[in-house]
């Protein structure tokens, strides 16, 4: 899996980790969150961006995207919950990462789901399944990290 950084190009997910550990240690005092959201565009073929920021708050952030498409069709159901099972994935080899490297970060799902449209009676499901992985989940319209983030690189 391939990560791409606007400001860095390619990298690998053990670089996307450094450069994540790098960022954080620039202001050790200040207060980092990892924000991790997917989104997906369907055409002719399915697009999938799951996005990895590192947010400093209040002063900004960088982040990393990984792309991939599926010729497969799926339905809204099945593509909100592959949306969310990638980004677990993502965010259970990180959690890996960070306790293999001692390092702690607070750490949040967002899903592109909301309390309104179409995807407002998948909220329950989707949100009990990442809140039941451990993690802290965020909707619509605060769930900018699979909303913006990942949103913009579908197209």
């Amino acid at each position: 899996m391939d990560f791409i950084s606007p400001t860095k190009g390619r990298l690998s997910f053990d670089q996307v980790f450094e450069e994540v550990m790098a960022y954080a240690s620039e202001n050790p005092e200040d207060s980092y969150r990892l924000i991790v959201g997917t989104d997906s565009q369907l055409r002719d073929e399915t697009c999938f961006v799951t996005a990895l920021i590192v947010h400093r708050r209040g002063k900004g952030g960088r982040f990393f995207y990984t792309r991939s498409h599926d010729s497969y069709a799926r339905s809204l159901r099945q593509r909100i919950f592959y949306e969310a099972s990638l980004s677990l994935s993502l965010a259970f080899r990180l959690t890996e990462k960070l306790s293999e490297s001692g390092q702690e970060l607070n750490m949040e799902i967002h899903l592109d789901v909301g309390s309104n449209g179409a995807t407002k009676s998948l909220v329950k499901e989707v949100v009990g399944m990442v809140n039941g992985s451990g993690y802290l989940c965020k909707i619509k319209p605060d769930s900018y990290g699979a909303s913006s983030v990942a949103d913009r690189y579908t197209k």
